[in-house]
């Protein structure tokens, strides 16, 4: 239909060009409907404001007011304040706990795909996307780990030990911002916190205090700690990774 609409304009034929328009646009509408529910639009999925849901939770921990952000860029934020490729589940948490208003998981299902068919149509229009981790071993995508494509290309691969140390680095980075925000006791920032400590040998030893909260610092100490053991080793598998693909 695209291609009719082009060959229309380029005859000087306005007035079909504006009819093809016209059902090219009812007809994108439709799969958008189709795919993502009430989402208008070809960028609507990933651009189009949100209204944060007034919650009682702890997603004003960033002291920034409510306001209309759209998904893509909520998304953004909960990345990059982690720094390291994370699943969709773990990045709306992240967001849920340090920014206003909550991603809707139906959107996350689906951003991916979105994001790659707008780069398709414009590539790089946009001055960021939102793509898929690299496995080291085949460069192909890793199922349900999303990064930023302005990192690094050795940020955005995986490799054995991946899964580990980005885990450790989530955990430091999200300590260090429940520290540096004074958003440790929230309750969402707690929860967030609590799911790293379980896993981090000495993150929770001694540090829970009568009320059941868990102190940050002692969570980033003892990632720091391990994370040591195992950041050189995975450091070395994703820069080989980033050369073979940058071959």
């Amino acid at each position: 239909m695209r291609a009719a609409v082009r060959r229309a304009a380029a005859s000087g034929d306005r007035e079909a060009a504006r009819t093809l328009r016209a059902e090219l646009r009812r007809a994108e509408q439709a799969w958008d409907e189709a795919v993502l529910g009430d989402d208008p639009g070809d960028d609507a999925d990933v651009g189009a404001p949100v209204v944060p849901a007034p919650t009682g939770r702890a997603g004003t921990a960033s002291g920034a007011s409510r306001g209309l952000v759209p998904v893509r860029e909520q998304v953004h934020q909960a990345l990059t304040l982690l720094g390291v490729p994370a699943a969709p589940k773990l990045v709306g948490a992240v967001h849920t706990a340090f920014f206003p208003g909550e991603i809707p998981a139906a959107r996350l299902t689906s951003l991916r795909r979105d994001e790659e068919r707008s780069f398709r149509s414009s590539p790089y229009a946009r001055p960021y996307y939102l793509c898929a981790a690299l496995t080291a071993d085949l460069l192909a995508p890793a199922r349900g780990l999303l990064t930023v494509s302005t990192w690094p290309l050795s940020q955005r691969i995986v490799g054995p030990l991946s899964a580990r140390v980005d885990f450790l680095t989530a955990a430091v980075r999200v300590a260090e911002r429940a520290e540096s925000t004074g958003a440790g006791r929230d309750v969402g920032v707690q929860r967030l916190l609590w799911r790293f400590a379980a896993t981090i040998p000495g993150a929770t030893g001694g540090t829970v205090v009568t009320d059941g909260a868990v102190d940050p610092a002692v969570v980033a100490e003892a990632a720091r700690a391990e994370l040591a053991v195992h950041r050189d080793a995975d450091g070395r598998d994703r820069a080989a990774a980033a050369r073979r693909a940058a071959e």
